[in-house]
């Protein structure tokens, strides 16, 4: 029996083209599955299996191919930018002109001897702050939280415990570094080794994903591609868990990418505390930004849970090696380069500006999102800005056949653009990236990738929003025409 007869025998309908990681590589995102069938499928049938057939308009057996190769490229590249701009912004003071020239004089040699190797204090450290996390996930309490009904039916459970486990977190933290118990400031030390042991971790993590999608779905929201690379780097399941409870997206996703966003940064700021004696003000602007950001998401996590993160993308390499080594790496990264330069950078006149246009970016990006969480759960009954709602009534049908309906809010945050939620993110990322000012280039790589990122996410919101909702998408895009940026994009 092949993979493709096996999955197709367990009831799965495949995998969907989205990740986050792809999502910075647009040219990509052009792949498409074959079908097996020659008809336009529903919504309720986009998650078919079959294999990609081609990029960039380029099908057949060529297509084919350069789709493969763009995949392996990505898993081969991505891991080696990770850790070498970690290496640029620890031993080369975030200066890709040093970088570029370090290669050239030390080649292959010098690049492999920078490579750093996971000491057993790296590994203990990842390990405790993962068996933690995975404590916290299970045993603190948290309201029943049901996520949106998957396109085969099923409907996924949580328990919203996020505020609560970050509140724990950061209390854990300042307990073990007041008491002496632990030196946060080791994290900078041992980032490279803890990167690199991170990429080893999650490439046997997606290998477990992978033979567990094949063996044991947690549910019939599972499939393959009838390629095994391809099912490594989008992967199988859609809702993997351990048991009935504990689900393997939200850990990487919530609690080892932005948990440990929100753990690392501190133990920068400690890292800089104890080199210089104390932190300067664009350390603190960009750390308290980014905390705020960060607390704003675990207050918004059930949101989060009705995303296309956990909606749409299965556990593969490119989700859940992003959420493991990218977002530590490339997330953290303005805090790690302010770590050794951003001690008294910044005016307080500047500092004070600078937070509080974060600050309010932050509040913005959260408020779109509570507002249509709100309307959602009100069911359209709760006033926004002071005025009763407008809203297109939208019916679609999933593969279970049973007519349902979605609201599609068209006032307030989401009457200015149909994805406005998304320019106050990158704005609020450029604020807590500014204090590094103009020095170096490296640290705006986050900005770049994040705004490459979501103008992606937002073309690919339309088409599957398209593909779901049919005409009554497009009665919303007349109402709604600006994607991103009101009255520009």
């Amino acid at each position: 029996m092949t993979v493709t007869r096996r999955c197709e025998a367990s009831g799965a309908r495949g995998i969907d083209d989205k990740g986050n990681l792809a999502e910075a590589f647009a040219p990509l995102q052009d792949l498409q599955f074959s079908q097996t069938v020659d008809k336009v499928r529903s919504w309720a049938e986009s998650n078919g299996t079959g294999d990609r057939k081609g990029v960039w308009g380029i099908s057949g057996a060529a297509g084919t191919a350069l789709s493969i190769a763009g995949t392996v490229a990505l898993m081969f590249c991505c891991p080696m930018f990770a850790i070498y701009m970690w290496f640029t912004f620890t031993h080369l003071d975030g200066s890709v002109r040093r970088f570029v020239e370090f290669a050239q004089n030390e080649g292959l040699h010098g690049l492999w001897q920078a490579w750093p190797q996971p000491s057993a204090e790296a590994w203990y450290t990842l390990l405790s702050f993962g068996l933690f996390q995975a404590a916290l996930q299970r045993f603190v309490p948290g309201k029943r939280f049901e996520g949106p009904v998957t396109p085969n039916g099923n409907t996924p459970v949580y328990q919203a415990n996020g505020v609560s486990c970050l509140l724990i977190t950061l209390a854990a933290f300042l307990t073990a570094w007041g008491t002496g118990l632990w030196n946060p400031a080791r994290v900078y030390d041992l980032f490279g080794e803890m990167l690199a042991a991170l990429n080893t971790f999650s490439l046997i993590f997606c290998v477990f994903l992978n033979v567990k999608g094949y063996i044991a779905p947690s549910s019939s929201d599972s499939g393959c591609t009838g390629s095994f690379i391809y099912n490594f780097f989008w992967g199988m399941e859609l809702y993997p868990r351990i048991g009935k409870s504990f689900d393997l997206k939200t850990w990487t996703n919530c609690r080892m990418g932005m948990m440990g966003w929100a753990f690392w940064i501190l133990c920068f700021a400690v890292k800089q505390y104890q080199s210089f004696g104390h932190v300067g003000n664009a350390m603190m602007v960009s750390v308290l930004l980014m905390e705020m950001y960060i607390f704003k998401f675990f207050l918004w996590e059930t949101g989060y849970w009705r995303s296309m993160d956990i909606m749409h993308d299965r556990a593969g390499y490119y989700i859940c090696w992003g959420c493991l080594v990218w977002v530590p790496a490339v997330y953290t990264s303005p805090a790690m380069y302010l770590t050794m330069h951003g001690v008294d950078n910044l005016s307080n006149p500047l500092a004070l500006a600078i937070a509080c246009a974060g600050a309010a970016a932050i509040y913005i990006n959260y408020d779109s999102d509570r507002q249509r969480q709100v309307f959602r759960a009100t069911n359209g009954k709760a006033q926004v800005w002071g005025k009763a709602p407008t809203y297109i009534t939208a019916r679609y049908t999933p593969a279970d056949g049973q007519e349902k309906t979605s609201l599609l809010l068209t006032s307030g945050w989401w009457g200015l653009a149909r994805h406005f939620h998304y320019l106050p993110e990158i704005l609020a990322a450029f604020c807590w990236t500014a204090p590094a000012l103009l020095g170096q280039c490296l640290p705006y790589f986050y900005v770049v990738f994040l705004t490459l990122l979501l103008t992606d996410r937002a073309f690919r919101d339309d088409m599957r929003c398209q593909s779901k909702y049919g005409k009554y998408w497009a009665q919303y895009t007349k109402s709604v025409p600006y994607k991103m940026v009101p009255f520009v994009f």
